[in-house]
């Protein structure tokens, strides 16, 4: 009797963390502690799952005493793989190459350069390669980003530079953005605040003509930080609800340190539906590349999390996203990632 309760209790309790971590969103557990980490990583957990599978199996063939328990319990974890390999099918692995490139479009780029560690000849060669017209850089100090825009406008590619820097010891506490002179004269909003613990920059344009762009970066969902990360959700979300409405609307680049399944609740109607962080809407799921994963470099691409975004109002397209898995090796624990935008109108 005892057996059968403690067996039972097993399947409830693992049935229980397993339906949170293959769709948090349906019982609001999305950005509480745990859960909120165990999501990011889904390609893992689905990897973990299935070896599980396996294992379990192997005791259910092997242990008359464990046969039902053993089955069950691998029957609830291929169920488990099944349907987080289905949501990531869903939001795709797609890398198609980018259209030409047409006068309107705009190309974005983001990097957090885990404090300048590529250095900032190869931030600049990066971004001079993919012309890009903005250039977010969470984690880069103004140091580094003023030589890339000085490299970027020696090799013909004028840039602007907007910092903002919470101390002066870690460079983890500064965000720079780039903005191409193209774009028209830009300057630092801080009316709306910032990001709690790490900045996010506003920046909006002179004269008014110009999207608004945000380069964000919320604090990471670890223990100790989880309000200022809830926190820092909710800004970027009103952000893009806010700016969103703005003339020329609101490009949002940067290591947002979430992914889609994060962003449950905090949406909000636009022209083409509901966004997918307030108004906004996310490259990556636009371009079917919402499961290619941004970090850590040190897992592949195809296990990591996709954390590292770029979003945009109603008034642009997205006509090209993907994540860049050639900077591995330079010395960030993020992959850079870059979008090509199109004026909707």
């Amino acid at each position: 009797m005892i057996r059968r309760f403690l067996a039972a209790a097993t399947i409830l309790v693992v049935a229980a963390i397993l339906l949170a971590a293959a769709w948090p969103q349906l019982v609001g557990l999305e950005r509480v502690v745990g859960i909120a980490q165990l999501v990011s990583l889904r390609a893992l957990a689905a990897l973990v799952a299935g070896i599980g599978v396996v294992l379990f199996l192997v005791l259910a063939v092997s242990s008359k005493r464990m046969r039902r328990l053993a089955a069950t319990l691998a029957l609830m974890l291929l169920m488990f793989a099944a349907v987080t390999g289905a949501v990531l099918a869903i939001r795709g692995t797609a890398s198609a190459g980018f259209p030409s490139k047409a006068a309107n479009d705009l190309t974005v780029l983001s990097w957090n350069t885990l404090g300048d560690a590529p250095g900032a000849a190869e931030i600049a060669r990066l971004a001079i390669e993919q012309k890009a017209d903005i250039v977010s850089l969470p984690e880069t100090s103004t140091t580094a980003a003023g030589t890339v825009r000085d490299l970027m406008n020696q090799a013909g590619i004028p840039m602007q530079l907007l910092s903002l820097s919470f101390g002066t010891v870690a460079k983890s506490h500064t965000t720079s953005l780039l903005i191409s002179t193209k774009l028209g004269v830009y300057r630092r909003d801080d009316s709306h605040g910032s990001t709690p613990a790490l900045p996010s920059v506003i920046a909006v344009s002179v004269d008014g003509t110009g999207p608004t762009i945000i380069a964000a970066h919320p604090i990471s969902p670890v223990p100790g930080e989880m309000t200022n990360w809830r926190s820092g959700l909710g800004w970027l979300a009103a952000r893009c609800g806010v700016t969103a409405a703005a003339g020329g609307g609101t490009i949002l680049a940067g290591d947002l340190n979430s992914t889609l399944d994060h962003w449950s609740g905090l949406t909000a109607p636009s022209a083409h539906g509901e966004g997918d962080l307030g108004a906004c809407h996310d490259g990556a799921r636009a371009q079917k590349s919402a499961a290619i994963g941004s970090w850590p470099t040190q897992l592949p691409s195809s296990m990591g999390t996709p954390i590292d975004h770029v979003l945009a109002s109603d008034g642009w397209t997205f006509v090209g996203f993907r994540v860049i898995t050639t900077e591995d090796g330079a010395g960030s624990d993020h992959r850079p990632v870059i979008a090509q935008l199109r004026p909707s109108s």
